[in-house]
């Protein structure tokens, strides 16, 4: 396919920029939704007022900024500085230069950018920051945007060797999504004249070496090879795509084969809702904006069939209009990631409100950019998204990595729902959390707690010790089969992972050998715990936590079965434990879409682990059938 790059050669620096194995489904008729509004319309009649108005109340206000009873100003956002630049920049430059508006926004930025100039503002922020400096030199405009003396000290402050060390190019203290970031500043700094172009093209190397090394499937391991894979490791490559497209520069062609790897397992998720990744990290908004850039660069690069550059499209405009319907709370004027029951990593905390929003708004407006260009210009979109989904292999397994151990994807899609069952692990300081837990993660009906380690579906190992055992990490033999509408997974685990530390430790006192079974209307899992000898009794605990109130809880001959209020969940049934009971919810339980109304806990106290203990779980929803 011919790339639409020369088409869409934008200088995005110029934009307010911020291998699977399947079984086919017959195609089932359904009803469609109304298409959602057009992207462009969604862009500049509802999102730049929403955000046009917190910048002119951070003109205004200064420091003394407060939204939504959060100060702006005075917390931990090294990001802040670069953020409000480059939407200041952005409100420069969507301004009619024969605007009165147009004088005062120059002023404020440059009022801002002397504001700010002794806040922390590094990595993401000092990239935010020279794109907004880039875009205004551009525009022959930056001389009235910022006084000399600041931008000198500018000069000195935006640079990658504050996060990377020049050396020998090793990110400090970073994940490796930070190379992008790193490269990024390194090339803008170059296009403004203040370094040559070695240490991009040194970074770009040291980036693209990561992924060969690290990601054998074009999915990049946030880890050196402990295998955390999520929406960073989809996003990576879009946001490297991003760079050679802001640049007008063709990518290498394994740049665009990992970018087309990353597309067609953001298209598997495309559906009427606009919902993003299911599981990992910060994932909510920017869960949803991640399939957003993913597939833009993807278009703009000309490797999308025409059907699936209307899906994208479409897809695209559904997440944005969710932006703006969901996320965005009209009493505040601000995005909501973290009240009325959501919940999002503590980094992302509600003390970074007025950076969420100005990134968020980026990411939304930069993209609509890159599809106006394409000739989407608020064009109706036209792909049938919910006929889309339907059409999708019913169940998909993408390989992330395979080796000591297995990393891998099973995606299950069911009429409209979509499940997604990643087995990775979540690595340092996150392998313990409910959002990198192998279970099966839906919309609606099961999710993780962001920072958060209660049992969610895993049951929990607590030896006589005071060691905590769980199955999360050391995955091996990962295999898919299907029998008619039932497709299988299954995979062992020779040792569990022992809660406590930063990183995953191996405990050969437990395995664990897993099958999951997924039909229509319904998700299964079994389990057989082994313990070595003489390991002695354990507590044993499994916990729920789910969006439905429980209307009852009854012990059957078998085990337990819980009932649901309302759907879609109807009915969970647990197996292999002594006793389910509800228990009160806590702040905790809580997603990033919204809280969980019903918490269910089944134990076992000392536990004989003498001979091979059998535990199970079925979960029922009502919309299985389409």
């Amino acid at each position: 396919m011919k790339s639409c790059l020369g088409l869409a050669l934008v200088t995005a620096l110029g934009l307010w920029t911020s291998g699977c194995a399947t079984a086919a489904p017959p195609v089932p008729e359904i009803s469609s939704p109304a298409p959602p509004p057009p992207m462009n319309l969604t862009v500049t009649r509802r999102l730049n007022p929403q955000v046009e108005a917190l910048l002119v109340r951070l003109m205004d206000e200064g420091r003394g900024m407060v939204i939504d009873g959060q100060p702006v100003f005075g917390t931990t956002d090294k990001f802040l500085p670069g953020k409000i630049a480059v939407g200041m920049a952005a409100l420069i430059l969507e301004t009619p230069a024969d605007d009165p508006r147009r004088a005062r926004y120059l002023a404020g930025f440059r009022d801002l950018a002397a504001l700010t100039i002794d806040d922390p503002n590094t990595e993401w922020g000092a990239y935010y920051s020279l794109l907004a400096l880039h875009r205004l030199y551009q525009a022959g405009l930056l001389d009235e945007a910022v006084d000399p003396a600041t931008l000198a000290r500018l000069r000195t402050q935006l640079d990658w060797r504050g996060f990377v060390r020049e050396d020998d190019l090793t990110l400090i203290n970073l994940p490796n999504n930070y190379y992008g970031v790193a490269y990024s500043v390194a090339q803008i700094r170059n296009l403004l004249g203040w370094e040559d172009d070695r240490a991009a093209e040194a970074l770009l190397e040291r980036t693209l070496a990561h992924y060969a090394t690290y990601s054998d499937f074009g999915f990049a391991d946030e880890t050196d090879g402990q295998g955390r894979f999520d929406r960073y490791s989809v996003l990576l490559i879009g946001e490297i795509a991003q760079r050679f497209i802001d640049v007008g520069r063709e990518p290498p062609e394994q740049v665009r084969r990992w970018l087309r790897q990353s597309a067609e397992l953001v298209l598997l998720r495309a559906g009427p809702d606009g919902d993003g990744f299911e599981y990992g990290r910060s994932i909510g908004a920017y869960g949803e904006t991640a399939m957003l850039e993913v597939l833009t660069a993807a278009a703009v690069l000309g490797i999308l069939t025409p059907e699936e550059m209307d899906v994208a499209y479409a897809l695209s405009s559904a997440i944005t209009a969710r932006h703006m319907d969901f996320w965005v709370d009209a009493d505040t004027g601000s995005v909501n990631l973290w009240d009325h029951g959501r919940r999002t990593d503590a980094y992302r905390g509600k003390h970074r409100i007025l950076g969420e929003n100005l990134s968020l708004a980026r990411q939304h407006s930069y993209t609509n950019a890159l599809w106006n260009r394409l000739g989407y210009r608020d064009r109706v979109p036209t792909a049938d998204l919910a006929g889309w989904r339907a059409g999708r292999p019913d169940a998909t397994l993408t390989w992330f990595d395979r080796g000591e151990n297995d990393r891998a994807l099973l995606t299950v899609i069911d009429g409209q729902r979509l499940i997604g069952l990643p087995v990775v692990n979540g690595g340092p300081g996150q392998h313990m959390n409910t959002p990198y837990f192998p279970i099966p993660f839906s919309p609606g009906l099961v999710a993780g707690s962001a920072d958060a380690d209660f049992p969610q579906l895993i049951t929990r190992v607590e030896l006589q010790d005071g060691s905590v055992l769980q199955p999360l990490a050391f995955h091996r033999g990962i295999r898919m089969t299907r029998a008619g509408q039932t497709v299988q997974l299954d995979y062992g685990q020779d040792a569990m992972d022992r809660m406590g530390q930063t990183v995953p430790v191996r405990d050969d006192r437990m395995r664990a050998e897993t099958r999951y079974r997924f039909a229509p209307g319904r998700i299964e899992r079994s389990d057989v715990y082994t313990a070595a000898t003489g390991t002695g009794p354990a507590t044993l605990t499994l916990e729920f936590a789910g969006y439905q109130p429980v209307a009852d809880l009854t012990e059957q001959a078998d085990g337990w079965t819980i009932t649901y209020a309302s759907g879609p969940a109807t009915r969970l049934q647990v197996t292999g434990l002594d006793v389910c009971r509800t228990a009160p919810l806590e702040a905790v339980h809580a997603s990033p879409t919204g809280p969980f109304q019903s918490l269910i806990r089944c134990t076992s106290s000392r536990r004989d682990l003498g001979a091979p203990v059998h535990l199970g779980w079925s979960l029922s929803y009502a919309d299985g059938e389409p």
